[in-house]
């Protein structure tokens, strides 16, 4: 073990993951368990299938607060995970997929313009 690991100080308590906040009465919530950020009702990998159901549900309509939340939890996220395993986390790449990849794509409102051959 390096001695990288051993002295770097615990991860602090981050934002509390708030969405999405509506669930079934006696229903566990699909929300993260930290800091192995998996689903607290099914397991998975937070956000789960459902979960994510329910948050483009939650923030129907503003894509950028969703995009905003999930880039902090994918922050929080990365600190827990490599404060795990630091010597084998998830690559960067496959964690922003799992947080914000999968979010809508909204196209610009203006096109680039395309360069003359």
């Amino acid at each position: 073990m390096s001695s990288l690991s051993t002295q770097a100080p615990p991860p602090r308590t981050g934002p509390r993951p708030a969405y999405p906040r509506f669930h079934n009465e006696g229903q566990q919530p699909h929300t993260p368990l930290r800091p192995m950020w998996m689903c607290r009702a099914d397991g998975q990998v937070w956000p789960c299938g459902e979960a994510r159901l329910r948050l483009k549900a939650e923030f129907e309509d503003n894509y950028a607060g969703l995009t905003i939340y999930l880039a902090g939890m994918l922050y929080e996220a990365a600190r827990d995970l490599y404060h795990l395993n630091p010597h084998d986390g998830p690559p960067p790449g496959d964690l922003f997929a799992r947080f914000v990849g999968w979010t809508p794509y909204r196209r610009p409102i203006i096109e680039p313009p395309s360069t003359p051959e």
